[in-house]
C-alpha cells in the first residue's frame, strides 16, 4: 500500500512541477512519477540542510514541488528534457 501511495503522490508532485516549469507536454506519466519522487527527496534534503521547518502540510507540499521543479531545471540545463522531447 505504501508503494502505491508513493507512486500516486510522486505522480501528482511531478505533474505539478512540470506544469510550473512548462514541460508538461514533454513528460509522460512515468517521467512525472520519477521526477516527483526524486524531486521530493531533493526538496526535503535541501530544506533540512537549510534548517527550514516543514511541519505544516502546505509548507511540506511547497517544498516537495519546489524540489521537483529544481530537478526539472537541472535536467533541462543538462539537456535531458530536449532528448526526451525529440523521441
Amino acid at each position: 500500500m505504501d508503494l502505491l501511495v508513493t507512486l500516486v503522490i510522486g505522480g501528482i508532485v511531478g505533474w505539478l512541477a512540470s506544469i510550473l516549469m512548462k514541460t508538461n507536454g514533454q513528460m509522460g506519466i512515468v517521467a512525472n512519477v520519477i521526477v516527483g519522487i526524486v524531486g521530493s527527496f531533493l526538496g526535503i534534503a535541501i530544506a533540512n540542510a537549510l534548517n527550514v521547518r516543514h511541519s505544516g502540510t502546505l509548507v511540506h507540499w511547497i517544498i516537495i514541488v519546489a524540489g521537483a521543479s529544481l530537478l526539472i531545471a537541472i535536467l533541462q540545463s543538462l539537456g535531458v528534457m530536449r532528448r526526451l522531447a525529440s523521441r
